[in-house]
């Protein structure tokens, strides 16, 4: 089994491949836009021709799905957030500022009981992100 999540840009799919491309290193490896949609059958909204039916874009070890919807510009994403787990504070420094920079700041990144690093934004869509560097496992008896 694999769970992917699947967000919903609502018309700013193609910034948000745009953003986690320089920020993240995404890698798109599929992108449909609506005017190519292969079932004639599907409805098509007048303007809505070049926005993103559907996507797929690799973040590290992960594939993660998304489409511009109903093209409202309204985003909501609430009730989750996605995890960056990193190897090095440098990069948690550098991943933390990247993603925060037009977005909001939940909790500030720093060292906490159980990581080395560890801090929580939303970026400037609204996706909730928590970066973190995991203090040493302690061996098992």
């Amino acid at each position: 089994m694999n769970l992917q999540p699947y967000l919903f840009f609502d018309g700013r799919s193609e910034e948000a491949i745009d953003f986690y491309r320089r920020v993240l290193g995404a890698e798109v490896t599929m992108l449909l836009r609506w005017k190519d949609c292969p079932d004639s059958n599907m409805p098509q909204q007048p303007g809505r021709e070049n926005k993103v039916m559907h996507a797929q874009l690799r973040i590290g070890d992960t594939e993660i799905l998304m489409s511009d919807g109903e093209c409202g510009g309204q985003t909501k994403f609430q009730g989750f957030s996605l995890t960056l787990n990193v190897a090095t504070e440098a990069e948690a420094d550098r991943l933390f500022a990247a993603l925060s920079a037009g977005g909001h700041v939940r909790m500030p990144l720093g060292k906490t009981f159980f990581a080395k690093r560890f801090g929580m934004l939303a970026d400037r869509f609204g996706i909730g992100w928590m970066i973190i560097v995991p203090a040493a496992q302690a061996k098992a008896a």
